[in-house]
C-alpha cells in the first residue's frame, strides 16, 4: 500500500512538471517579442503619408527610473519609517551590458549625486534628484519613467505628451538648424528610416539625471532615440547616449514599451509642482491656504 502511494505521489508529480512545461512553451510563445524583433507575421502599420504608424498611448514596464543598471531591493528613502512605501524595486537594467563608461571624476560624481539625492540645496543645483523637484526629467528618461505617454504623428511634426508634469515635447522632421538655446527637454529632430522614426536629441543643460541613482550628463548630451513597431501592441525602443565630457564612448539602451490597451484608456494629469514645494523651500513655502 505503502509503495502504491508513492508511486501515484511520483505520477502527479510527473503530471504537475508535465503541465508546467506545456504552460512555460505557452506563456513564452504568447510573450513579446525581443527588443528590436518583430513577432511572426506582423506588418508594420504605415501612416496615410506611408510612415511607420507609432501613434498611440505608450509606457514603459521596468524599474529604469530607479536605476538604470541592474540594481536590488533596497528599503528606500525612509528605511521602516512607512514600511514598504517608498522602497526600491529589484529590477534588470536597460543598459546594454549593463556598463555606463564614465570617465573616473564622473565615476565619483555619480557617486555623491546618489548619496545627495535627498537634500535640496539653493546655491547647490547639482543636490537633490531633479525629479523629485518635478523639474522636467529630459531625454531619454522621459520615456521609461512609471507614467504612460501619447505619441502623436503629424507631416511635419510628431507631439509626444507625458503624464509626468503635464510635460510636452515637439520632434521636428526634417531639417532644422542648430538649437538657439540649452532647455531641459533639448530640441528633437526625427527622421523614418524604413520601419524606424529616428529621432536625434541636443541642446540639453547639465540639470536632469538618467534615474534616481545619480546617472547623469553634461550639457553635451546627445541622445539617438528609436522607436520601431514589433507587434501591435510594442515599440522596440532603443537610444544611444554620447556625452564626451562625462563619458569614454558612446552607450546603448534598450527595451519594449507596451500599448495601453485597458477600457478608457488615456494620459491623465500629474501636475506635480504642488507636491515638491517641502522638499524645495521647506521652511519658506507658502502656509496652505494663502
Amino acid at each position: 500500500m505503502g509503495r502504491l502511494v508513492r508511486i501515484s505521489v511520483v505520477a502527479v508529480c510527473a503530471g504537475v512538471v508535465a503541465a508546467s512545461l506545456v504552460l512555460t512553451v505557452a506563456s513564452t510563445s504568447a510573450q513579446a517579442p525581443a527588443v528590436g524583433q518583430f513577432a511572426p507575421g506582423f506588418t508594420v502599420p504605415r501612416t496615410a503619408d506611408g510612415k511607420p504608424d507609432v501613434n498611440g498611448l505608450w509606457q514603459a514596464l521596468n524599474s529604469a527610473n530607479w536605476d538604470i543598471q541592474d540594481h536590488p531591493a533596497t528599503s528606500g528613502v525612509n528605511p521602516g519609517g512607512i514600511g514598504v512605501y517608498g522602497a526600491q524595486p529589484a529590477g534588470l537594467g536597460i543598459v546594454e551590458f549593463n556598463e555606463i563608461p564614465y570617465q573616473p571624476w564622473a565615476l565619483a560624481r555619480r557617486k555623491e549625486n546618489f548619496e545627495k539625492r535627498l537634500v535640496s540645496d539653493p546655491n547647490d543645483r547639482s543636490a537633490g534628484d531633479p525629479e523629485a523637484k518635478c523639474y522636467m526629467p529630459g531625454v531619454p528618461r522621459a520615456t521609461y519613467m512609471p507614467y504612460p505617454f501619447q505619441i502623436i504623428q503629424g507631416t511635419d511634426k510628431i507631439m509626444i505628451a507625458y503624464e509626468f508634469a503635464d510635460l510636452a515635447r515637439v520632434v521636428y522632421l526634417g531639417e532644422l538648424g542648430p538649437p538657439p538655446i540649452d532647455s531641459w527637454m533639448g530640441q528633437s529632430v526625427g527622421r523614418y528610416l524604413g520601419d524606424t522614426l529616428e529621432v536625434t536629441a541636443t541642446g540639453f543643460n547639465d540639470q536632469t539625471w538618467f534615474d534616481r541613482a545619480g546617472n547623469f550628463h553634461s550639457e553635451q548630451l546627445k541622445v539617438v532615440e528609436r522607436y520601431t513597431p514589433v507587434s501591435p501592441y510594442h515599440l522596440s525602443y532603443e537610444a544611444t547616449v554620447e556625452d564626451p565630457k562625462v563619458f569614454t564612448r558612446p552607450w546603448t539602451i534598450a527595451f519594449p514599451l507596451y500599448r495601453r490597451m485597458e477600457r478608457g484608456a488615456r494620459l491623465l494629469e500629474f501636475k506635480c509642482v504642488e507636491f515638491s514645494e517641502e522638499f524645495l523651500y521647506g521652511k519658506l513655502r507658502r502656509p496652505p491656504g494663502r
